[in-house]
């Protein structure tokens, strides 16, 4: 799993980033689509990335997975079982302004942390830069798991700076994947907007 297959731009590509490169793109399709198969493929995309990225010493990202893991278990409960404010089962919906600026400021507040943490007790070479979509990630999955539309634009900002920090790393796959994964944000965000709109006539 660990072998190189191919060089890409000068680095080597394990089985293991392929496979995780695949299954990841499955689960962002099936979260486009609202389908809950996405939670089972990001448990096993995200096992893959955090022994990748352990071997490379990103050490933040690759505890991220294990959270991943965990979180995604409680993801597919919410979007199998969950309900609304209303009682109802859960919809695609948006947070209310005031909940938006908490998540902002409650992101930004653990970024630091986070980075003190992987500056002290690892050897990580960038604990800032890894430290910044780590957090950010957290957030954007419990925002997937409720099926908040603010999910698609908290993963674009994270995508975006994931891209540098793999580029820094020289896992070129993984930087293409993260740049697809920027890419389907756009395109997720405004088909949870559709979706969100198609509720709203629903209810009417």
């Amino acid at each position: 799993m660990t072998e190189p297959l191919f060089t890409l731009l000068g680095s080597p590509v394990t089985l293991l980033e392929l496979l995780a490169f695949v299954i990841a793109l499955w689960m962002v399709a099936c979260n486009l689509r609202v389908n809950p198969l996405a939670w089972p493929l990001a448990m096993l995309s995200s096992a893959m990335y955090g022994w990748l990225f352990l071997r490379h010493r990103l050490y933040g990202e690759a505890s991220l997975q294990l959270l991943f893991i965990v979180v995604a278990g409680w993801g597919w409960w919410q979007w199998l079982r969950g309900r609304g404010s209303d009682g109802q089962p859960l919809r695609v919906h948006r947070l209310r302004p005031r909940q938006r600026l908490s998540v902002v400021a409650a992101t930004l507040t653990a970024w630091p942390l986070v980075a003190l943490l992987l500056t002290h007790a690892t050897d990580s070479d960038v604990p800032w830069l890894d430290a910044l979509p780590t957090v950010g990630s957290i957030t954007g999955q419990f925002l997937l798991g409720r099926k908040l539309i603010e999910n698609w634009a908290t993963w674009l900002i994270v995508n975006v700076i994931s891209v540098a920090l793999f580029a820094i790393k020289g896992l070129w796959l993984t930087v293409l994947l993260y740049l697809l994964f920027a890419a389907l944000s756009v395109v997720g965000w405004r088909a949870w907007r559709r979706l969100e709109d198609g509720d709203a006539m629903s209810q009417a």
